[in-house]
């Protein structure tokens, strides 16, 4: 099964999917704006991204990319642009929203690096996310909160539309799962879309899930996986920015919420999703702590406290507790689990075109 959280960048601390600003070689001095230039590095990844979602998203299309036929395979590069234009553009506006607000305040950061997936036929999403690099502290706890939260909500901005736009673009056939396939997880927010826009339960029929709608749900999963509230997440910078020294305690229940996602339905005999379990190991890994910033004590204010605990929400409401699973054909009907199932059509591709179904399994 194709998973979209595999390895972190060794390192850098850069999950799949997922951004963290590290913290490197901490200079006290104030940060000397140089201007703006984009690194040579930084727009050769963007570029190679580019390309890889959009083979990505050909292969959902059923496009036929054999290096044996160039010329061919070129032009049907075409057909996954609905696909990888709306990801980058999502992921762009992410990674953006941390940028700026970091040059706002004068904090030094990088400019996004994106992770190109190699193999696009087997990484299906074509990419393993993006990062930026802070290389300075920010002054305050409520200045970490803004860089840190500035960056899920930019992204959701254009999820939420995506989203919206490829639902309508969505067709509806009547449910019917012996073929199996592999299980989309609905969260709270996507499942609320897809009643509102289709205006059908989407857990009673088959939903042919449009590109534009399949980029804007993996936008609403990278809000989740950048919004756990661990270490140097954005949902760590949130939880620090909130309630300071005892953001630890927090990082350390976050891991094991991680842990007992897989091991309570296991025991249960329910689905499960055991990325959670890489999950655990990268918390684990990138740190638990957070970099104190050079006012710790100063509380955030009541409007950033009504904005921390809207992230909070926005956490919930995008997560999904199996985002992905594989339902083998012909599946006994378990009528009291409920998926949002994407499933290969019969084209000569290995992932093939993308169909989401709203199904009892």
């Amino acid at each position: 099964m194709s998973d979209p959280v595999k390895q972190l960048d060794a390192g850098k601390g850069a999950p799949v999917l997922s951004e963290i600003p590290r913290y490197d070689s901490y200079d006290p001095r104030p940060y000397a704006d140089t201007g703006f230039r984009i690194p040579r590095l930084n727009l050769v990844l963007f570029l190679l991204t580019l390309l890889t979602t959009t083979m990505a998203g050909a292969y959902m299309a059923g496009a036929d990319l054999s290096i044996l036929h160039p010329l061919a395979g070129f032009g049907a590069l075409a057909s996954g642009l609905s696909f990888s234009i709306p990801l980058m553009a999502i992921l762009l506006a992410h990674e953006l929203g941390h940028y700026i607000t970091s040059r706002h305040y004068g904090v030094d950061a990088s400019l996004p690096y994106f992770i190109p997936a190699p193999f696009p036929s087997f990484f299906f999403t074509g990419t393993f996310g993006a990062m930026i690099r802070m290389r300075s502290v920010p002054n305050s706890r409520r200045i970490m909160f803004d860089i840190g939260a500035a960056g899920p909500w930019a992204g959701m901005l254009i999820a939420l539309p995506a989203t919206i736009i490829g639902l309508h673009y969505s067709a509806i056939s009547p449910l019917e799962v012996s073929s199996g396939g592999l299980n989309l997880g609905n969260s709270l927010l996507f499942l609320g879309l897809s009643k509102w826009i289709l205006g059908v339960d989407p857990n009673a029929v088959n939903i042919n899930l449009h590109p534009i709608a399949f980029a804007g749900w993996l936008g609403f999963f990278v809000t989740t996986l950048n919004l756990v509230p661990s270490g140097q997440f954005d949902g760590g910078h949130v939880i620090y920015a909130l309630f300071g020294r005892h953001h630890r305690t927090i990082s350390r229940f976050a891991v094991l919420f991680c842990v007992l996602m897989v091991i309570v339905p296991f025991i249960l005999s329910k689905d499960y999703w055991g990325g959670w379990l890489l999950w655990a190991v990268i918390l684990l890994f990138v740190g638990l702590g957070h970099p104190t910033t050079l006012d710790a004590e100063t509380p955030l204010d009541l409007r950033r406290r009504i904005a921390a605990w809207a992230t909070v929400a926005l956490f919930i409401v995008t997560f999904t507790p199996v985002p992905l699973s594989f339902a083998p054909p012909s599946a006994p009907i378990d009528k009291d689990k409920v998926y949002q199932v994407m499933q290969p059509d019969s084209v000569p591709a290995t992932i093939g075109r993308l169909r989401s179904y709203g199904c009892r399994i």
